[in-house]
């Protein structure tokens, strides 16, 4: 069976850098953090009071007053990043096959603030059950999915993946095999996320897992580090549109870069913890390039998971040494969450944007806020800190890990 190609065409994004993909990638390129002290809640009992959050967006802006009150933050940021990215891409609805266009998106949590102010009205209650009829269909994570296939009517698979912060990267991994195996022509792509609330921070506190460095959120995160503390909550998402070779052609579409493999797996090890010695992260890597058909000298860039934790940063590294050998020392490697934070389940959808963008306009954004070299990460690899580079991008990856031990790797490359 002759595999068809996949090219993205379309992006869309709603994050603490800016509020379309043009205002990311800026704010990336500049090396801006968006950590800031947290406005949406009083945070001052709260071990972690920092976070990056969106900032300016007001969703009736974008959708109408009375189907946003509907709407989970989560969804609302879902439903704005993908109606960005079918502008962006030029699709004429009118003129495409609907039911060959899907919608998969990725959430690690869904609708947080809901289950969560639903839970605590009804504590605060005598026991009756006053519960809002909207509770349900806004807390499910798949409302995302449904409500943006509703609102461009697109009848293609519609549904949400859901592996903690590899979701994202799962999405796009279902969406590109969709359309290379020829039962999609596009897939509205993608990941969103709103976990910037007292169930979020404070649950996420507990785990000991957050810099607790509120004395200057903005150097917060530090990937690479040695004083590194922990991540930094992010939120917001981004949209891909994904889209068959030939079609995208046929119509003329501007093409960001190609799609060319997708690799996962399992470390089988701990259900928040990454195996120390990155096994899993190594193997969905090479599956990754397996599945493009690529050397691992091919790949000039990697966004890493790079969340900022002392355990977590050092493991991804080793299994890049492993997999990569000598050609380790030619890469380019960031980690973004340096400036978004960590976006969880839509940290995939933003990171991938990240790296499309890096391929298109060969330029590698940083990975800021480095002051102090870790003894245990080697300093001779080119970790694109505290500014931008420019070069050559034919070939990047993009990693995203996420907890229970899920692993996963997309690989996009220059349309040529």
């Amino acid at each position: 069976m002759q595999l068809r190609r996949v090219v993205v065409t379309g992006l869309g994004a709603l994050t603490p850098l800016g509020n379309t993909h043009k205002e990311y990638w800026e704010g990336l390129v500049s090396g801006r953090s968006g950590a800031a002290p947290i406005t949406r809640f009083d945070a001052s009992k709260f071990k972690t009071r920092f976070a990056c959050e969106v900032k300016g967006f007001n969703p009736e802006d974008f959708i109408d007053r009375k189907e946003a009150r509907k709407m989970d933050p989560y969804t609302q940021f879902a439903v704005v990043c993908a109606d960005e990215a079918m502008k962006d891409s030029g699709l004429d609805l009118e003129k495409v096959d609907r039911e060959r266009i899907g919608v998969i998106w990725g959430s690690g949590i869904g609708g947080l603030k809901t289950f969560q102010d639903e839970c605590i009205a009804f504590g605060r209650g005598d026991g009756t059950p006053r519960f809002n009829p909207f509770f349900i269909p806004k807390m499910i994570a798949d409302s995302a999915a449904g409500l943006i296939s509703m609102r461009h009517v697109l009848r293609g698979p519609s549904y949400v993946t859901a592996s903690a912060c590899a979701s994202s990267n799962n999405s796009m991994i279902d969406a590109f095999n969709y359309i290379r195996l020829g039962t999609c022509v596009a897939v509205v792509t993608g990941g969103s996320e709103a976990a910037i609330y007292e169930a979020g921070v404070g649950g996420f506190n507990a785990l000991h897992a957050m810099s607790t460095r509120n004395d200057d959120p903005a150097t917060a995160s530090r990937p690479y580090d040695k004083d590194r503390d922990g991540f930094v909550l992010g939120e917001g998402g981004a949209a891909i549109i994904l889209e068959e070779l030939d079609h995208a052609l046929a119509r003329g579409a501007r093409i960001y870069a190609e799609v060319i493999g997708g690799g996962m797996s399992s470390d089988a090890y701990h259900i928040t913890a990454p195996h120390p010695d990155g096994l899993g992260a190594e193997l969905c890597m090479k599956h990754a390039l397996n599945d493009a058909g690529i050397a691992p000298a091919e790949i000039d860039y990697i966004n890493t998971h790079g969340t900022s934790t002392p355990i977590g940063d050092p493991q991804e590294v080793k299994a890049i040494q492993r997999l990569f050998g000598d050609h380790a020392y030619k890469l380019n490697i960031s980690a973004t969450k340096s400036m978004t934070g960590h976006l969880l389940g839509g940290a995939g959808a933003v990171e991938g944007l990240a790296a499309i963008m890096a391929v298109h306009t060969d330029i590698v954004p940083p990975t800021i806020n480095h002051f102090t070299d870790d003894p245990e990460i080697d300093p001779k690899l080119n970790f694109t800190f505290n500014a931008a580079q420019k070069r050559t991008v034919n070939a990047a990856m993009s990693n995203t890990f996420g907890f229970g031990g899920h692993n996963t790797a997309v690989v996009f490359r220059k349309y040529r």
